[in-house]
């Protein structure tokens, strides 16, 4: 049997995990214009953004680049990262997570512009 991603709102735009295994799990994410990503970063997890559409700002440990379509940023476990999309149109990527454990509470949120503990 076959299901649907389940799609899942931010206040920033929205995402959906679209494979999951042991290890991994793969979610392609969807940035509204300037929409903010919280600074976190994550115990168990490194991850590999994969810009498909749009432009981002990324921060990894304090240093930023930009990245348009076909252009990838990887955050190691433990780095304080961001994701800002600077672009008029939407932001869509595609984000491979990689670890031990995978859960959404695996999130140390720095700082938030929507106020999110």
């Amino acid at each position: 049997m076959h299901m649907q991603p389940t799609r899942v709102e931010r206040p920033w735009g929205s995402y959906e995990s679209v494979a999951t295994a042991g290890g991994y799990q793969v979610k392609r994410i969807v940035v509204a214009p300037g929409g903010v990503l919280s600074r976190q970063r994550h115990a168990h997890r490194a991850e590999h953004w994969v810009v498909v559409q749009g432009l981002a700002i990324v921060e990894v440990d304090g240093v930023e680049r930009r990245l348009g379509p076909n252009e990838s940023a990887y955050i190691p476990v433990e780095a304080i990262h961001r994701l800002t999309n600077v672009g008029v149109d939407p932001l869509v990527l595609i984000e491979v997570q990689c670890g031990d454990y995978l859960g959404e509470d695996d999130i140390e949120r720095l700082e938030d512009v929507y106020g999110r503990a």
